[in-house]
């Protein structure tokens, strides 16, 4: 059972048409590089996210830590069900749906945006079925768009569909938020429910192993209250840093020890994922009531370790993985999908152009698209100037807060002649830090983050004519 309690206060819109950049496959852990994992490439339904995904990343040489994830009220388990998900695939026919906010709520909360309202999502499938608990997780996989649609209690009534959360992530992505878009799934963690699932064409394949990382929660005394996150997640449970009494934060990858025993597993579907515990291990990304942990298993797959009874065997192989597992402290190195070196990227961009704006001139706002992560502006005759000074748009993830002393470069990316504006003001004075001009497509401009608490504020210039995008990236420079 899950405890999925959101942080409206910790979120802060994007209509797109990414396509889906499919990478080479995964290979067989000490095997040679295939083309395609599952028939399916990088970026896809049935494979989803980047080769360089910490989902699809294992680590070389792990060091571990020594917590062992605590008993608690009930059995670990490995399972589809009410508190797992399904993961729906959209096609060119399927028809739009707009998504309704649950009854007596201001809308759906879209925690990019910060703003409660309704979805439109242009291509629902047939046969959404959302998880049956209070959660309600579904994820909505549209190609087309090259977008997981993630969605909390999502529910539907009398015909209409409504949830209480929604995010999204792009397809061929990291799977993971960023400091911009910081919450990019229904997780606790900020990541899609179908990130880390054992999905239903694995189950029987074959295969030894998952060729993933797995997603994992734990309860109230195996998770960390500081922090309550680390990198790759981007956040946590609101009350975490109150309730939780354990040492693993969420986000933080656990793995069984090379020293493991995985011929002591006795159930061959318990051993498969103590293969993949020992070669990708599973990252913690939510919470639940009771049970030491729970890996969860893509719905209707048929995965039941229990059927016709309780299976004491099966009982006691995931009781074994308990006491083995620990969470991994440092690494010697990663290999990504594809069998290459890789380094995990932490220097991502640190800008959202999320609002609130107001029009400081002109007579057409420009607004924010969670989709394009840019401010869009419709066709005026004149440019229009908007201004952000709420602070929002840089979200405090944990491990980026901008460095005093850090150089920083700020590029504008901007179509239809638009232009982008940052500057740092002293929260306490007002007085100006550093102001980058008004940046054109492209245009870059280099600053050393200033000491003390300043308050960014964003300015967006729409282009005058046709319509226009803007948008910034702001990245770490140099050591």
């Amino acid at each position: 059972m899950t405890d999925n309690i959101r942080n409206p206060a910790a979120a802060r819109g994007l209509r797109t048409s990414w396509l889906i950049a499919c990478g080479a496959a995964l290979a067989v852990a000490g095997g040679p590089a295939a083309a395609q994992v599952n028939g399916s490439a990088w970026g896809s339904y049935e494979t989803p996210f980047a080769a360089t995904s910490p989902w699809n990343s294992r680590p070389v040489g792990p060091k571990f830590g020594d917590f062992v994830i605590p008993k608690s009220d009930y059995y670990p388990s490995i399972a589809e069900g009410a508190w797992s998900t399904g993961v729906f695939l959209a096609g060119s026919g399927d028809a739009p749906v707009t998504v309704v906010g649950l009854p007596n709520s201001k809308g759906v909360w879209d925690p990019d945006a910060g703003v409660y309202r309704t979805v439109d999502i242009p291509r629902w499938p047939a046969g959404v079925i959302p998880a049956s608990a209070a959660d309600g997780h579904a994820d909505i996989v549209d190609p087309l768009a090259g977008i997981v649609h993630s969605f909390y209690k999502l529910r539907q009534s009398e015909g209409q569909w409504m949830a209480a959360q929604y995010a999204w992530t792009r397809l061929d992505g990291r799977g993971w938020g960023d400091p911009a878009h910081y919450f990019q799934g229904a997780r606790a963690a900020a990541v899609p429910t179908s990130g880390g699932l054992m999905r239903k064409h694995e189950i029987d394949d074959g295969r030894p192993l998952y060729r993933h990382a797995l997603a994992m929660s734990l309860t109230y005394n195996a998770l960390s209250a500081n922090p309550t996150y680390v990198f790759p997640a981007t956040s946590a449970d609101r009350d975490a840093a109150t309730t939780n009494t354990g040492k693993i934060p969420e986000g933080a990858l656990v793995m069984l020890p090379p020293e493991f025993k995985v011929e002591s597993i006795q159930t061959a579907a318990v051993r498969k994922v103590a293969e993949t515990l020992k070669t990708y291990g599973a990252y913690v990304v939510d919470r639940n009531r009771g049970t030491p942990y729970v890996i969860y298993v893509e719905n209707g797959s048929g995965f039941n370790l229990h059927r016709g009874g309780w299976n004491t065997v099966a009982a006691a192989d995931l009781e074994r993985i308990r006491q083995g597992l620990r969470q991994v402290v440092a690494v010697d190195g990663w290999v990504d999908g594809s069998d290459r070196a890789v380094e995990p990227e932490q220097n991502l961009n640190l800008l959202s152009m999320r609002g609130p704006w107001y029009r400081q001139s002109g007579t057409v706002s420009g607004n924010f698209e969670t989709w394009e992560q840019a401010v869009v502006f419709p066709p005026a005759a004149a440019s229009t100037v908007m201004v952000n000074s709420s602070g929002r748009s840089l979200q405090p993830v944990a491990w980026a807060i901008p460095v005093a002393g850090q150089a920083y470069r700020l590029r504008a990316i901007a179509t239809g002649g638009a232009r982008l504006r940052l500057q740092l003001r002293d929260k306490a004075s007002g007085a100006t830090l550093f102001d980058s001009k008004e940046l054109n497509n492209d245009e870059v401009a280099d600053f050393v983050w200033p000491a003390g608490s300043v308050t960014p504020v964003v300015t967006a210039i729409g282009g005058a004519g046709g319509g226009s995008t803007v948008r910034g990236e702001l990245l770490r420079t140099g050591g």
